[in-house]
């Protein structure tokens, strides 16, 4: 009796099986900032009947350096996170596979840096110096415009920027100073603001929330390194609610430097026409409205509506610096080791 008991449970398993089967994961590797809201993930995951999981794998340097040192064994099925500072380095490792989604054509061109579509733009967003309204106001003084207005002596010590070799902003700032002053120019730039009482922090978290007046109140520097975003999530997050942003970004031009932010389909996948979809996914509205409030970034599809606390408070820079990724890709850990010898020695 319990024989056929046994064989009758393992009939009713295997039949619940074939009628309702376990759904395929898909594993998508990003860095450690990437947010998404739990419904928007689960609308895919039920429209798709699959699991996503995502793997956080270190800043967007770290997670790129662990997708090629994985590439005969990925991690993952898509990778998201690469940005215009590590873009070269990304396609010639050779970790993607091409796809051109039908959703590039609602994307400008200007964000399309790879033409053979191994790497689509999901977000962007500039990296600026962000400054304390209220510390400015009590001390009369006028906010800096201009990366010189900055070695003027009124500002010595009021500056705290992240370093280039352990922060994506860090190394975004850096990268608008080449564009801005010229190489070895910007190396003069940068002893001029050591000599000015730069600070520097290791982290986005530590420049921000410690050493930033703007955020904690206590902090000695009234300007910092972050995003043009920033007074944004300032509002957002105020607890009590504010009526004004604290803060707000110096956006003059060449001051900020624009990241974008894209997505691939690492070679290798037995997952290949999910991974599509999910790319797919990644540009739609849905995700795309889903951006802001969650990594603070702009959205690469027009058709994406942006949140009143965006629009208001997250201005974009007329005149961001720039630089060719490939230019970017060949002098990436120069500029960073004279920029050491320069700052921290």
């Amino acid at each position: 009796m319990k024989r056929f008991l046994l064989i009758a449970l393992l009939l009713t398993a295997s039949l619940l099986t074939a009628c309702f089967p376990r759904p395929v994961t898909l594993t998508v590797m990003t860095h450690d900032s990437f947010a998404v809201s739990a419904d928007v993930v689960a609308a895919f995951e039920q429209a798709n009947s699959v699991k996503v999981v995502f793997l956080k794998s270190g800043d967007a340097g770290e997670a790129l350096n662990k997708a090629i040192l994985a590439q005969n064994a990925p991690l993952a099925d898509v990778f998201y996170g690469v940005d215009n500072t590590f873009l070269s380095r990304a396609l010639e490792a050779g970790i993607f596979e091409p796809y051109d989604s039908p959703l590039l054509a609602n994307v400008p061109d200007e964000f399309q840096l790879d033409a053979t579509h191994q790497l689509l733009p999901v977000d962007y967003g500039d990296v600026c110096l962000n400054y304390d309204k209220a510390w400015f106001a009590a001390h009369s003084l006028p906010v800096p415009g201009t990366l010189e207005d900055l070695l003027k002596p009124e500002y010595n010590g009021l500056l705290v920027v992240e370093n280039p070799a352990t922060s994506s902003p860090g190394l975004a700032f850096l990268l608008a100073t080449v564009a801005k002053f010229g190489d070895p120019g910007y190396l003069d730039y940068w002893r001029s603001l050591r000599a000015n009482g730069l600070v520097v922090a290791d982290d986005w978290n530590a420049a921000y929330y410690v050493n930033f007046s703007g955020s904690s109140g206590r902090g000695p520097q009234p300007l910092v390194l972050s995003y043009a975003s920033s007074p944004a999530a300032e509002v957002f997050y105020a607890d009590p609610p504010v009526d004004a942003a604290p803060t707000a970004a110096v956006l003059g031009p060449g001051a900020c430097f624009r990241q974008i932010e894209f997505v691939g389909i690492l070679k290798g996948t037995p997952n290949r026409a999910l991974a599509e979809k999910f790319v797919d996914f990644m540009l739609g509205v849905q995700f795309q409205q889903d951006i802001p409030l969650q990594m603070f970034m702009y959205p690469v599809n027009p058709d994406a509506q942006l949140p009143d606390v965006f629009v208001q408070w997250a201005p974009l820079a007329d005149q961001p610096a720039a630089l060719d990724s490939a230019i970017i890709a060949a002098n990436r850990d120069r500029w960073i080791a004279d920029w050491t010898d320069a700052v921290l020695r």
